[in-house]
């Protein structure tokens, strides 16, 4: 099994792409050892010195390094290569149970309209292109009211120095040229 790997613009975050997929639905953001526990690969990843998230996208993963444990990449790498091809070798599923859907607020009427629009754009113009750098970006909530979108910011995206420009410069500008009842975007910890 060969596993690329790419640097992605938080210097904290390697993109880990093992060429299989990782996860068939959604994504999933896991930042401790307790959540971890959904998945055998992520709490193998967790037992690794160093690491501090992971990050489960449709054909790659990112994991996030502790810049306080004083280790850095040269050395916490390899041993997350073996961890990788260890889970893929082992035929083991890659969550231990499916993922309860969320109670999503449900958008009736015009403003169902505006936010399939806007879960339309992120999902043609904005994820595949945050995806290229190990990141990813989900749909919150919108309030009609202000206009204000609230999105997560995932994997290598969440905690990155240049997220906040790509949200506001990026995300915002896009968001309020094809939904101008959108006027704020936020991100949502």
């Amino acid at each position: 099994m060969f596993i690329q790997t790419e640097a992605t613009p938080n210097p904290d975050v390697i993109k880990f792409i093992p060429g299989r997929e990782v996860l068939s639905g959604g994504s999933l953001d896991l930042r401790n050892e307790t959540e971890a526990e959904k998945s055998p690969l992520a709490l193998a990843l967790f037992q690794i010195d160093g690491v501090s998230g992971v990050y489960f996208g449709h054909d790659f993963l990112t994991v996030r390094r502790d810049p306080e444990s004083g280790l850095i990449w040269a050395q916490i790498k390899a041993p997350i290569l073996a961890a990788i091809m260890d889970f893929y070798s082992s035929g083991k599923p890659i969550l231990n149970e499916a993922e309860a859907e969320k109670d999503a607020v449900v958008y009736e009427g015009e403003l169902g309209q505006i936010v399939a629009e806007i879960k339309e754009l992120l999902d043609t113009r904005v994820r595949p292109a945050v995806a290229q750098d190990g990141g990813d970006i989900e749909f919150d909530r919108f309030d009609e009211d202000s206009g204000t979108l609230w999105l997560h910011m995932r994997g290598a995206c969440s905690g990155c120095p240049s997220s906040s420009a790509t949200l506001k410069q990026g995300v915002e500008s896009l968001m309020k040229h094809y939904v101008p009842e959108v006027k704020h975007v936020e991100s949502v910890l």
